[in-house]
């Protein structure tokens, strides 16, 4: 099986100073793979190199086998990329419904409200709150509202960036409960970015451990679970 998404030899970083250093590691269709490291690790500078947000990066993302490093972001969407920046990135004058339609701007087909309504069953609390304006929600609503507006968009592999970073736990727990679940049911790929490594890896097929822009620890997710540094420098045990 060729892979869906494919980093080789990423390096870049912002201006002088070098973020990435020679990173590599890939997606299978259908996978959750996940990303673990400290703060300053460059994982968010990861996510922006695949989505066409860093402008400074050498070596090769491939998408299904084709070279998209240069590519706009909206290009890369349309490719089936959709990416949940970290601090989630509502637009929050927008109400929940309008921030959705704003997700499913590269699709012509007839079907997006009729999308809209499916993700208002899988995420209750936004259809209750359709009309409101996306600021006026908790931080956990505005993570759902993040998700679903990027799966609005039909993609193949959704990039979340530090998912649960400033959500009370049992939201955290709720939110990865989800993205189990739209895993399984629909078969999108996932690449995720989190600190809570506990939680990342109950969701993961697989993962990678990034430490000062390289990758330095990688396999199935029971195997890092059970990888002794692993576990005391990321699992707290």
């Amino acid at each position: 099986m060729s892979a869906l998404l494919e980093a080789i030899d990423l390096v870049g970083g912002y201006g002088p100073v070098r973020v990435l250093h020679g990173l590599s590691f890939d997606v299978q269709p259908g996978e959750v793979v996940v990303i673990l490291g400290a703060n300053g690790a460059g994982k968010t500078t990861t996510l922006r190199a695949l989505s066409g947000l860093l402008d400074d990066v050498k070596g090769s993302v491939k998408i299904e086998g084709e070279d998209v490093l240069g590519l706009r972001p909206d290009q890369i969407v349309r490719l089936g990329v959709a990416h949940v920046p970290q601090g989630r990135g509502t637009i929050t004058d927008l109400t929940v419904e309008e921030n959705l339609r704003l997700g499913a701007y590269v699709r012509r087909d007839a079907d997006v409200q009729q999308d809209i309504e499916h993700w208002y069953s899988v995420f209750p609390r936004l259809g209750e709150r359709r009309e409101q304006p996306a600021g006026s929600m908790s931080g956990g609503e505005q993570q759902m509202l993040a998700i679903a507006r990027a799966l609005m968009s039909k993609p193949k592999l959704v990039l979340l960036d530090e998912p649960s970073l400033g959500l009370a736990p049992l939201v955290t727990r709720e939110l990865f409960t989800r993205l189990g679940e739209i895993n399984r049911t629909t078969g999108t790929a996932m690449l995720v970015v989190e600190q809570n490594a506990n939680l990342a890896l109950e969701l993961a097929h697989r993962g990678y451990v990034l430490e000062t822009g390289q990758i330095v620890a990688g396999g199935s997710a029971s195997e890092l679970k059970s990888d002794e540094t692993v576990r005391k420098a990321y699992l707290g045990y």
